[in-house]
């Protein structure tokens, strides 16, 4: 580990994009940076998340550094734990591990204008950087709702991101609150095991049939023989997601074709009437996200499970109220409630030119150049920043996009003798303005669901609105004009002293 106490780049989280961050820095030939991570080791979301069933939704071709291809995937859709295991390689493969400091939150870092650094409090005292990466994830932050009674609950309660491993369900009365990603994975995995299961609904989620599938030891032998098949394979993969956004962005009524193998699929599974009434969206698909399973419906419909929609309003010692003012008797509450994306913690955090927090920069609606820069916080990026999530495809894609475009900017820096970078207020406004209006019209602003995509203020501060290969068009190449580049100022040359 570096004892270094000021560094040239601090990067926060080592996820995905930290820890992608800190290859791309070792691979320039930099040894000058630090990791700050305020769990026990890399994985980031893969690291928190150990629920029973957590697998990503996207295919594991696509899942990976395109740097650092993985053959060894068993599956065509990765488990948790492969991923925790696969961002672990990487880390001790690249040579970064010695830069991250484990257990390490970032308590504060606040831009220092008349030193030109980010002065850093962590748990492990002081630093400071010239310049300062973010990259503590959209999925990083649970969100649980504030509900009244919660601390007269006789039972145990927690959110499938904090899961209580200690906790053994069997034989028990459990209440699962929510029903989105988390919630579809979860649900099959527990129910044959507890007593009795509420699943609490407050939106039905369109489920689609999962095309997973075991990797053969076949494949996987080709794929360590043969590199390019593997690579063929991710650019077929990687191009029939992309199809998606023809309806999702251009053509909303493309969706349709889509929402019939939904409904198909819910009618196939479901065959009571009155349940599959209440298992039904009533917005457009591709509004939320879109969820792959095949065990959901077939889990929900057992004789030991119910689907509540009338929602959680408060606790009681032996239970949870519904709406209607009903009390379930239960003795564990999981919440599947997702997570803070447009008021993460990181922003309040964070603070710029004089003092202001990132948090009221953004009041309620984030907003980035390029997902990554902001006026008045200089020497700072983000990493899966404001408007570069996705709705279809790989957001590791997204990310190196990302770390290209960071790099050319520390790039920029070197050539120019440049020590503060700041992008431009037109630059900053135009883009974001851009970006809105090409959300304007698409299904996840139309679609009439309420989604986290969703801000405060009623604005898609989430999504990128178009293909993903746009955002890497616009993104390979640092643009040097948007931004305004401040060289230290010259050494005063003395006056010559009189003859």
């Amino acid at each position: 580990m570096t004892d270094a106490r000021h560094v040239r780049v601090a990067i926060v989280g080592a996820g995905f994009g930290g820890l992608g961050m800190a290859i791309r820095l070792k691979q320039s030939g930099s040894d000058d940076f630090v990791v700050f991570e305020r769990d026990g080791d890399v994985g980031g979301t893969w690291w928190a998340n150990t629920y029973p069933g957590c697998q990503c939704d996207i295919p594991s071709h696509l899942y990976s550094y395109s740097f650092a291809p993985n053959s060894d995937w068993t599956r065509t859709y990765p488990l948790q734990p492969e991923i925790r295991s696969y961002l672990r390689e990487c880390a001790v493969r690249f040579g970064v591990r010695d830069h991250i400091r484990f257990n390490c939150p970032v308590e504060r870092a606040e831009w220092d204008d008349d030193a030109g650094v980010w002065q850093i409090e962590t748990a492990d005292g002081p630093f400071s950087a010239n310049v300062l990466i973010g990259a503590p994830g959209p999925l990083s932050e649970p969100s649980i709702p504030a509900l009244p009674g919660k601390e007269g609950f006789r039972g145990v309660a927690f959110h499938t991101a904090q899961w209580d491993h200690s906790h053994d369900l069997t034989g028990r009365r459990v209440a699962v609150v929510g029903t989105g990603a988390s919630a579809i994975q979860t649900v099959p995995r527990i129910q044959p095991q507890v007593e009795q299961l509420k699943v609490f609904q407050r939106t039905a989620p369109w489920v689609v049939p999962h095309r997973d599938r075991p990797i053969t030891e076949f494949e996987r032998r080709l794929y360590r023989r043969l590199p390019a098949a593997q690579r063929a394979v991710r650019t077929m993969v990687y191009f029939s997601r992309e199809l998606l956004v023809t309806g999702l962005v251009y053509r909303p009524q493309l969706m349709n074709t889509v929402q019939k193998m939904a409904e198909a699929h819910l009618a196939k599974q479901v065959p009571d009437e009155a349940l599959r009434a209440k298992l039904t969206p009533n917005y457009v698909i591709g509004c939320k996200r879109i969820l792959p399973s095949n065990a959901w419906y077939p889990a929900i419909t057992q004789p030991n499970v119910e689907v509540v929609t009338s929602g959680v309003t408060g606790f009681e010692p032996g239970g949870v109220v519904d709406a209607d003012g009903a009390v379930h008797e239960v003795d564990t509450v999981i919440f599947a409630t997702g997570f803070h994306v447009t008021d993460t913690a990181f922003a309040s955090v964070v603070r710029g030119r004089g003092g202001t927090p990132l948090s009221d920069a953004w009041n309620g609606s984030p907003q980035a150049y390029r997902g990554a820069a902001m006026p008045n916080f200089p020497n700072l990026f983000l990493l899966v920043g404001p408007n570069t999530g996705l709705g279809h495809n790989s957001v590791v894609f997204m990310i190196e996009a990302q770390l290209n475009y960071l790099m050319g900017a520390l790039e920029a820096m070197d050539r120019s003798g440049a020590t503060r970078i700041e992008v431009r207020r037109d630059a900053y406004d135009a883009y974001n303005e851009h970006v809105q209006a090409r959300l304007e019209h698409t299904v996840w602003n139309t679609g009439g669901c309420a989604s986290w995509y969703i801000d405060r203020n009623g604005r898609n501060s989430t999504i990128w609105p178009d293909f993903t290969w746009r955002f890497w068009q616009q993104t390979r190449r640092f643009d040097e004009v948007a931004y305004e580049l401040t060289a230290p100022a010259p050494a005063t040359i003395p006056e010559p002293l009189a003859a």
